[in-house]
């Protein structure tokens, strides 16, 4: 596990960036955290250095956004409105499945559909006045263990 500080959301975005540009088609980064704490702000930056210039908002009320135009897919999914369930019937799968990178933020509410390997990225907010956030990579897998070393390098 690696845990990293950051201070402001331009930092935020740059280590997003930073991981978009290991990402390979098939990934799956998952974003866990209370609301506020940075996870649209880390794919903002991913979706950039994917070279996406569409605005990346928070898909919310649509559950899943795609973006074509970057060096692979990006398929950002928000499925905090499935915590009562649901998702079994989305197919959510053949996005894990498919020839980009899915960034799933809430990814508690279908922990049971998950794959057996992914990258957790716990965002958690280090103090209410400030923009500090804790940002903590557990990767689960091989794949991305490699992903989390070559960040720090």
């Amino acid at each position: 596990m690696k845990t990293v500080t950051v201070t402001s959301p331009e930092q935020t975005m740059q280590l997003g960036a930073k991981l978009g540009q290991l990402v390979q088609p098939g990934d799956l980064i998952l974003l866990d955290g209370d609301l506020g704490a940075g996870k649209t702000t880390f794919t903002k930056g991913l979706a950039k250095s994917l070279g996406i210039e569409n605005n990346v908002k928070s898909p919310t009320f649509t559950l899943v956004r795609e973006y074509q135009q970057g060096r692979i897919p990006l398929y950002h999914m928000d499925v905090y409105r499935l915590e009562d369930g649901g998702a079994e019937d989305l197919g959510l799968d053949e996005y894990f499945d498919g020839d980009g990178v899915s960034v799933v933020e809430w990814s508690e509410f279908i922990s049971d559909l998950l794959p057996h390997e992914y990258l957790r990225i716990a965002l958690s907010r280090a103090d209410e006045l400030v923009d500090t956030r804790t940002i903590k990579f557990e990767p689960n897998g091989t794949h991305y263990q490699k992903l989390v070393d070559e960040l720090e390098g």
